[in-house]
């Protein structure tokens, strides 16, 4: 048992025996006062022998549910459930709402315990059934509703009502949430571009931009779309439109956007753009391909040329492996053999690390995933950059 709960404890058994003093010994005559103060040294008891769990049962037994203990009640059912006794919160909570004593704003911040004590349950439907509830008939709790709504939506991938829920949001003036809202049309973009309905797609696509013209991800999408349906220069349009909205972002365009510069024949004004680029942000993923064009344009030593290059000013891994590569092409005997573990290494060294971090908890992984699996807040994993990343 926490030295938390200890401590809270013991404020609470103080406060039970004076507050059942003050009332026996105005109320009651002799006999109840031995028989309430029998109890309340039983609950001191357990206190004191260190069975916390035991003795709070008996102070909560105790207490009655009024404006004096209200207060505490709150607090113990909040620390219970912080603790992961979420069966004990719930039923403090409960006990709560059942007193028709209760003021309005008593019973609202009771109602909105017991659905967090249902969502820290995982009973979702039960959770959401409360907070609808007070989004309807509350004030004081709406927005806070709302939130929790809203975390359960996503949980559940109920993307429309999720939406729903955010304009909500949006419209008691929480402007920042456009920009997760933009994620959730995304969602629903992705779930029909799954059931091969690309004009759907597009349409909601179109509606994340609407409500986030910086939307890196509904760019992503809308160009793939582009992509797909033969639409070579409007793709090309809506990839370099990334580099306005998130430049950390260029390195998931590079490849789709390639590819619609390679379907038109135009791979000057492609090596030109990734010039430009590479001057302005630097990058290792932009520089790769730039490399492999120059490569198959002019060959394996001008592409080695400009990757040693590249490589004094802008040192990386990734940039080294390639380097290797390309020298492994033209290498013989020992030399070969050298190049050899050293790419062996630089393999390994890249197999092991990261691609994308979270600026907001620092989960890492090898995919992008627009909501943090850990802290689950989106648009804050990106690629990583430096020595071992871009």
């Amino acid at each position: 048992m926490g030295v938390e709960l200890l401590f809270l404890l013991l404020p609470v058994a103080a406060f039970t025996g004076w507050l059942l003093g003050r009332r026996d010994a105005r109320e009651a005559g002799e006999h109840q006062f031995s028989t309430l103060s029998s109890d309340y040294f039983k609950g001191l008891n357990f206190l004191l022998n260190e069975q916390p769990d035991k003795a709070i049962e008996v102070f909560i037994h105790m207490l009655e549910v009024d404006s004096d203990t209200v207060d505490t009640h709150f607090a113990v059912g909040n620390l219970f459930r912080r603790r992961g006794e979420v069966d004990r919160a719930i039923r403090i909570h409960q006990n709560l709402i059942a007193r028709p004593t209760l003021r309005r704003q008593q019973r609202e911040q009771a109602l909105y315990e017991l659905g967090m004590d249902y969502m820290r349950a995982g009973l979702l439907d039960r959770a959401e059934h409360l907070f609808q509830e007070l989004v309807v008939e509350s004030t004081s709790y709406r927005q806070q509703a709302l939130r929790q709504l809203l975390d359960i939506y996503q949980q559940e991938k109920d993307w429309h009502k999720a939406i729903e829920i955010g304009q909500r949001l949006q419209g008691m003036g929480n402007g920042t949430i456009s920009p997760i809202i933009a994620q959730f049309f995304c969602e629903q973009a992705e779930q029909a571009l799954m059931l091969g309905e690309r004009s759907e797609a597009l349409r909601l696509v179109r509606r994340a931009l609407a409500e986030d013209r910086n939307c890196v991800r509904a760019s992503l999408l809308e160009g793939r779309i582009e992509l797909e349906t033969g639409a070579h220069k409007s793709a090309v349009r809506i990839f370099k439109r990334i580099e306005q909205q998130d430049a950390s972002y260029l390195s998931e365009a590079i490849p789709l956007l390639q590819e619609a510069f390679l379907q038109q024949s135009r791979i000057g004004e492609m090596i030109a753009y990734l010039r430009e680029i590479l001057a302005r942000h630097g990058g290792i993923s932009i520089m790769l391909a730039l490399a492999e064009l120059i490569r198959q344009q002019q060959g394996d030593r001008e592409a080695a040329v400009f990757v040693t290059n590249h490589m004094r000013g802008h040192p990386s891994v990734r940039g080294m492996e390639r380097l290797i590569s390309l020298k492994l092409l033209s290498s013989e005997g020992h030399a070969r053999d050298d190049l050899l573990v050293l790419k062996d290494l630089t393999d390994k060294l890249l197999e092991s690390k990261p691609v994308y971090c979270c600026s907001q908890c620092g989960y890492s992984g090898k995919t992008l995933s627009w909501q943090c699996p850990s802290c689950k807040q989106w648009n804050t994993t990106k690629p990583i950059h430096g020595i071992e990343g871009e």
